[in-house]
């Protein structure tokens, strides 16, 4: 049944529940009689306070212009918009400039008229509300502001929700500027503010207004999906930004001094040295997400010219409980992975760049193989997430406890398999060798670029070749992809020169279709959702160990290992491209270049 417009409505008239459903019914997407019983139906006293299209969407009715749909919010929102003529706005939080737009008008005048600035222009204002008949502020306001007022339609929920969370956090930094408008001029105070350029006194990071900051803050970043928040000093302000699937997003600007206090609240909650300004300094905490969910940060700060520079990391424990298929593995990958996992000692390692999902893996993997009948112990810089399965040790360099040091400690308390967080130096690398040798399973991490390159890493090192070969198990490198938004990806087409790139040195068959990204709401226009990892997986064979010497040749290294199975970390990708899941483009980014051709001697 198509939809048709319904009658136009008078301005100034308020939409209540009776004239949404009539106009719905007058448009085809509902019968007659399912809104009569929407009309009788019984509302609680917590739903008084719904708009009409909200109640509408309680009810999930088929959408009869849209069959074997239902009418949800957005659905409704696209609708209103279309019977009042204006465009559909989509709120996206991390494209709003909240200290502008709340600057267009009082929190008090937003609530009443049930409208919110989404954006400002040198001589127009975007306005969003669910009442698009009524226009009893339109006038006043554009009085005020002196610029053309532009209207929209928004989803009521999203204007309810980012009203109160825009104004409370403009009020939030608004009050902390202004306590340190008083404070300015008063006498010094604590060893803290001696260390700080000029006479300018922070707000006190205990200020009820900074805890609000922190708060949204953590809250905001939880409810994006961010893996790190960047809050970075500039000269006369501080930016707050967001990575998201690997890419950051600028969220918001504070005064200078409220991000100076932001930062001393965030150090007290991770147990950091407030005073200590000059050094880099590392602290960890734990919180809550919305749905009660507990998360780990990890806290990284980092003097600047502008002052201290923060970085969290945002650990959520559910990454221990990935299965084989949601960390990204391939059937075949999985079993080579297995292969090296189980074996009974030898030396595991995983390698790749910094957030190319080592420690998911690791960990993943690890708590598959923490039972109750095995001893597993860890040495880290600092513990990602603490896991009650394992017996975790902190790496502490002031009192000369250092990887080397904790292996040699670790070995002493009967353990089947240790995690080394990284090998860095001869000396730790000679402690894993030696665990390994004697009857242990040792896991740990390199950065190099492959798999095959981890073998010359060591060897450079100073591990000598005859080591490298008896105790190394397997080695596998890691990549994370965005993977494409199942909400909008789109047939394409495909280049043959590109896919040429993909697959090189292989001939492989360019697929007949790929999916290429669109663009929605779900992924914020970007035509990306989530991550997934590329794996490249090495098992030490015999013929492998027998090229293992002083000056090895690895190109002629990778030729044999990719003639044992080994696929690339592009071939991966390639996999995932001819599946749909994500992009050639996108793969080349992550992934580098191989070259298999032996050198001449």
């Amino acid at each position: 049944m198509a939809s048709v417009q319904p009658q136009p409505v008078p301005d100034g008239t308020v939409l209540d529940l009776r004239g949404v459903l009539e106009g719905l019914v007058s448009s085809r997407r509902i019968e007659q009689r399912t809104a009569e019983e929407i009309i009788m139906a019984p509302r609680g006293t917590d739903r008084a306070h719904l708009h009409p299209l909200q109640v509408v969407a309680l009810h999930e009715i088929e959408d009869l212009a849209r069959p074997g749909r239902i009418l949800d919010i957005d659905a409704l929102t696209e609708w209103l918009g279309e019977w009042a003529g204006q465009p559909v706005y989509h709120i996206d939080p991390l494209k709003i400039n909240v200290a502008a737009v709340t600057a267009v008008m009082s929190y008090a005048f937003a609530q009443r008229h049930k409208i919110l600035a989404v954006e400002v222009r040198k001589d127009e204002v975007f306005i969003v509300s669910a009442q698009p008949f009524l226009d009893n502020w339109e006038e006043g306001l554009g009085q005020v502001v002196r610029k053309q007022i532009t209207r929209m339609v928004a989803n009521p929920a999203d204007i309810h929700r980012f009203t109160i969370e825009f104004y409370r956090l403009s009020e939030s930094v608004s009050g902390a500027t202004a306590d340190d408008a008083r404070d300015k001029g008063k006498g010094t105070g604590n060893f803290e503010q001696l260390l700080q350029l000029g006479d300018l006194k922070a707000p006190d990071a205990n200020d009820q207004h900074i805890v609000n900051i922190v708060d949204w803050l953590l809250q905001y970043a939880f409810q994006q999906r961010a893996s790190d928040i960047h809050l970075e000093p500039r000269r006369d302000s501080g930016r707050v930004r967001f990575r998201i699937d690997g890419v950051l997003h600028q969220v918001y600007d504070f005064p200078a001094q409220v991000m100076t206090a932001v930062t001393a609240r965030l150090k007290i909650l991770g147990r950091m040295d407030l005073a200590e300004k000059r050094r880099p300094q590392d602290g960890r905490l734990k919180t809550r997400s919305p749905e009660g969910n507990e998360v780990e940060l990890r806290l990284s700060t980092l003097p600047t010219a502008f002052g201290e520079k923060m970085v969290m990391r945002i650990f959520d424990p559910e990454v221990l409980l990935k299965t084989s298929a949601e960390l990204g593995f391939g059937s075949e990958d999985y079993q080579r992975w297995l292969q090296i996992v189980n074996q009974p000692n030898g030396i595991i390692l995983v390698t790749g760049p910094t957030g190319s999902g080592k420690t998911t893996t690791l960990y993943s993997t690890l708590k598959s193989l923490a039972t109750p009948e095995v001893n597993l112990c860890t040495i880290e810089d600092p513990i990602e997430m603490v896991e009650p399965a394992f017996n975790q040790m902190q790496v502490q360099h002031n009192i000369d406890l250092t990887f080397a040091a904790g292996v040699r400690a670790l070995l002493r308390q009967d353990p089947d398999i240790i995690m080394v967080g990284e090998i860095r130096d001869l000396e730790t690398a000679e402690m894993a060798v030696q665990a390994a040798l004697t009857g242990h399973v040792v896991f740990s991490t390199l950065h190099t670029n492959d798999a095959p390159s981890a073998i010359t890493r060591l060897l450079e090192i100073g591990v000598a070749p005859y080591l490298v070969k008896s105790a190394v198990a397997g080695i596998m490198a890691q990549r994370l992809v965005r993977t494409l938004c199942p909400h909008c990806k789109t047939e394409g087409e495909v280049r043959s020169e590109d896919w040429e790139m993909l697959v090189r040195p292989w001939s492989a068959a360019v697929p007949k279709k790929v999916m290429v990204p669109v663009g929605c709401l779900e992924c914020r226009d970007t035509g990306y959702l989530g991550r997934a990892g590329l794996f490249e997986i090495l098992p030490m064979s015999e013929t492998i160990g027998e090229m293992i010497h002083d000056d090895p040749d690895i190109a002629e290294l990778r030729r044999v290992a990719y003639k044992e199975g080994m696929h690339t970390l592009r071939l991966s990708g390639a996999y995932r491209v001819a599946a749909g899941e994500t992009t050639i483009e996108e793969v080349l980014r992550v992934t580098p270049s191989v070259q298999v051709k032996s050198k001449k001697r």
